[in-house]
This record gives structure tokens, sequence and C-alpha cells, in this order.
């Protein structure tokens, strides 16, 4: 009940320069000048080692929808496990083939 006790519910009007005078004349002014004159920060150094494809790429991915992001991730996952799957055929037939043999050198 202490807490409640020490609660106000007085509400402050601000907005009056009469009751709330700027601390130090002119600062509001030189703050509000200070940002205008600040320059854009500068792109950060990672995204300079990446190429334009890369770029369009993440511009593309940060366009889309949480669930078009989960069915775009579902769909690269599914074509590593294809490409998985073509590679360890391709290997298989190399085997039969014989083409992965070393060869002997003949002295």
């Amino acid at each position: 009940d202490l807490d409640q006790s020490l609660m106000s519910f007085e509400r402050m009007d601000r907005t009056s320069p009469d009751l709330w005078p700027e601390q130090i004349p002119g600062v509001s002014d030189y703050s509000d000048l200070l940002v205008s004159i600040t320059p854009e920060p500068s792109p950060p150094k990672w995204l300079d080692e990446v190429e334009k494809v890369d770029h369009d790429m993440l511009q593309e991915f940060s366009s889309l929808t949480t669930s078009q992001l989960i069915e775009k991730v579902k769909d690269l996952h599914q074509l590593a496990f294809q490409l998985g799957l073509d590679e360890a055929h391709e290997m298989v037939r190399g085997k039969f083939l014989n083409i992965l043999a070393r060869t002997q050198k003949k002295i």
C-alpha cells in the first residue's frame, strides 16, 4: 500500500516555455543544426566484399514475408538434397566405369 500512497496522477503540460524554459538558450537550435549537417553513415565494410549478384539476392530475400522465406529455405534444402543424390549416383557410376582408379606408371 506504500507504493499506492506515493502514486501521483497529476498530468504536467510540458509544452509551455514559461513553465519549462530551455536550460541553456540556443541549445535546441544547435542540436537541430548538427542533426541536419551530419553525413549519412557509410555502408558496413562487409558490404564491400559482396558482389552485385549476392546483393540482389539479399534484397530479394529481405523483401519476402516470413512464410515466403520459409518456403524458399525449404526449396533450397530440397535442392541441396537432390544435388547430394545426383553426386552419389555419379560417384557410383564412376566407380563402375573405373575412372577413379589410380593409374600405375610403367617402368
